[in-house]
């Protein structure tokens, strides 16, 4: 279990405030999105949950406990992370990108154990890349190495994921295969997602945000409609229901 709290959160780049005075809550094994036009501040606002960025003021929470109280095993343990930019210089083998994930259960010098290998490769299996073991990392395509990064979040086995628009790249087939597992995980997750319509048929809860700051919260119901859409986005919408997913469907028009 997983419950990942932020109290407060500001940050500020050259006197600029990027995220203002944020509080979201995302329970446990609950898939919650984060939505917001470009540039609202949703990849800063994940980049200080997972301590790449340090907070000017606030303080994220996980498990009740600040996380600036915990070494990096301990939250790696407990909180994976989906990057939107692959910034790896070092050409590793896929196999070995995967295997990064069992870092945090693991003490210094030791090495992989059979039980490592077999996670990392039903991780790859199961976002549809078990023939890329052996493959060059930098060799593949931008949606390949998204799926790779994401069988590593699953490789680390932590009970929270935070993901920065995990389908980026992907065609429409992974994006539904990633988020059908992401789902099926039943872990806490929070993830910044641009697709209105994945956003809808995958989330519990939506956080809306708009010029560094939470504009809505609700449920995904709640929050997808064309008043909202339109006033965040500046985009007129047509809510329908899919009747193959019961789930509420959305389509642009332009006036």
């Amino acid at each position: 279990m997983a419950k990942l709290e932020v109290c407060n959160l500001e940050y500020s780049i050259d006197d600029k405030k990027i995220i203002d005075n944020i509080d979201l809550c995302v329970r446990e094994n609950k898939l919650v999105g984060l939505i917001g036009p470009n540039g609202c501040g949703k990849s800063t606002l994940l980049k200080n949950i997972y301590r790449l960025y340090k907070p000017d003021r606030g303080a994220v929470y996980l498990n009740g406990v600040d996380i600036d109280k915990i070494n990096n095993k301990e939250v790696a343990r407990n909180m994976a992370v989906v990057f939107q930019e692959n910034n790896h210089q070092f050409d590793f083998t896929v196999k070995e990108i995967v295997l990064m994930g069992r870092y945090a259960h693991k003490r210094l010098l030791d090495s992989n154990t059979k039980k490592d290998e077999e996670m990392a490769l039903d991780s790859l299996k199961r976002v549809g890349l078990k023939d890329f073991y052996n493959r060059s990392f930098l060799s593949l395509s931008g949606g390949e190495k998204q799926r790779v990064l994401i069988a590593r979040a699953l490789t680390q086995d932590a009970n929270m994921i935070i993901l920065d628009e995990p389908t980026n790249h992907l065609d429409i087939r992974y994006q539904l295969q990633i988020m059908d597992i992401l789902k099926s995980l039943k872990r806490t997750t929070f993830a910044a997602i641009h697709d209105f319509n994945i956003a809808s048929n995958y989330c519990d809860y939506l956080y809306v945000m708009e010029k560094g700051k939470i504009k809505y919260f609700g449920r995904t119901e709640e929050i997808l409609t064309e008043q909202i859409l339109e006033e965040v986005f500046g985009v007129k919408s047509y809510i329908s229901k899919n009747p193959f997913t019961n789930k509420i469907q959305i389509s642009f028009y332009s006036t």
